[in-house]
């Protein structure tokens, strides 16, 4: 008998759709093609030079040159520690951080500490890409609650319900959303984390956007507004994409101290330590003042009501109005099946890839979020690609017929 060469728990993981998308659209650039991107979920700031210089004197210093706690540098998990006070309101000891190799493996790590085989999880779609393969991969299961843009892809109590069994053990919440930008208001947040309490369910909430909302939006953590929670929440946040930070990997995950225990038990058997440099600069991160992130959004929120302008101005095309993080979700429903030049595409997937051919824009298609009929754009780009682009798409899209 021959044995399949890769395993079947691996080769059930997916590539990541947003980094495939991205990577395309740089290799067409490298052979010379004017693409424009919108499917990387990052700043195009560059990080803060204090933090560049933090992490430059952290190469000098021979203590870094060696290997520290698994769970993170204990100055790094105290700031993690203050930081979230300051931020949300969020009471814990550093003994409750976990430091991460970016918000990945927070996520990974917080799925492969709380599930067994057969554990469900509530998880809101459309979802960021990776949630799904870390709760395959920790032998969890899957549960979708579908929203759309008629209720700015936001999930009530009664679907969360609708969707419990006595096999939920996790809602995974996430506000503000990649990939639709939804926020949920205070009052929303509440609603959902008394329905969790109510039923004994973790809540493992991703907070990874939490400073960037727009007009009246504001983020509120469920872990502060539903105390009676009380140590059944896990909060997964990182530097990313506050401060421009996505290529220094440096992510936490906040929970009880069991769990924490765990999970640092977990990455000390995965990766050790996470790079101290890389640790040093987020210390310099945390640490300091939000002033960054401030230039940043007003940025963002002028990108965000002009891309939501231009989309909602092409025929077929419905894009609610983000309130959060850095992505727009319009439905391009309307427009499958039709005539673009002799070619019929019949899902998200076949006319995001049209597009990448024939207006040399690449934009990741709704299969990715488990919503197909849609397409997510990053506006974590320049104006003046933001604007040629969906000018690009705009023009294409308008042949339909």
């Amino acid at each position: 008998m021959t044995r399949p060469r890769i395993s079947a728990r691996i080769s059930a993981i997916s590539e990541s759709a947003t980094l495939a998308v991205d990577a395309k659209a740089k290799a067409m650039k490298a052979a010379g093609r004017p693409v424009i991107g919108f499917g990387a979920g990052e700043p195009d700031f560059p990080t803060p030079g204090y933090i560049v210089e933090a992490a430059v004197e952290a190469c000098r210093n021979p203590r870094f040159h060696k290997y520290t706690p698994a769970g993170g540098l204990p100055e790094l998990k105290q700031a993690i520690a203050d930081k979230t006070l300051r931020d949300s309101g969020y009471r814990i000891e550093a003994a409750q951080v976990l430091v991460t190799n970016g918000g990945k493996q927070a996520v990974y790590e917080a799925f492969a500490t709380l599930l067994d085989p057969g554990d469900e999880v509530l998880v809101v779609a459309p979802y960021w890409t990776t949630y799904p393969e870390a709760i395959k991969l920790a032998g969890g299961v899957q549960v979708d609650v579908v929203t759309d843009e008629t209720t700015g892809y936001l999930a009530s109590v009664e679907q969360l319900e609708a969707a419990r069994t006595d096999r939920t053990k996790v809602l995974l919440f996430v506000s503000p959303s990649n990939p639709t930008g939804a926020v949920y208001s205070p009052e929303q947040v509440e609603a959902i984390g008394r329905w969790a309490a109510e039923h004994d369910l973790w809540v493992v909430t991703d907070e990874i956007y939490e400073h960037l909302t727009y007009g009246d939006a504001s983020f509120v953590s469920i872990a502060t507004a539903v105390p009676e929670l009380g140590d059944r929440v896990v909060v997964l946040n990182g530097v990313a994409k506050t401060y421009a930070m996505t290529g220094w990997r440096v992510g936490w995950l906040i929970g009880p101290k069991d769990v924490v225990k765990a999970a640092t038990n977990l990455q000390s058997h995965a990766t050790s330590n996470v790079s101290n440099v890389a640790q040093a600069a987020a210390l310099a991160a945390v640490a300091g003042d939000l002033s960054a992130v401030a230039e940043m959004r007003e940025a963002f929120d002028r990108r965000r009501r002009t891309m939501v302008r231009m989309l909602n101005e092409i025929p077929g095309v419905l894009c609610p109005e983000p309130k959060g993080a850095f992505y727009a979700y319009p439905s391009v429903k309307e427009l499958l099946g039709r005539d673009f030049g002799g070619r019929r595409p019949q899902t998200s997937a076949e006319l995001a890839e049209l597009i990448l051919e024939e207006a040399e824009v690449a934009l990741v298609p709704g299969e990715a979020f488990g919503t197909p009929g849609y397409f997510r754009l990053s506006y974590a780009l320049g104006d003046e690609d933001l604007v040629e682009g969906v000018s690009r798409v705009a023009k294409f899209l308008t042949q339909a017929r």
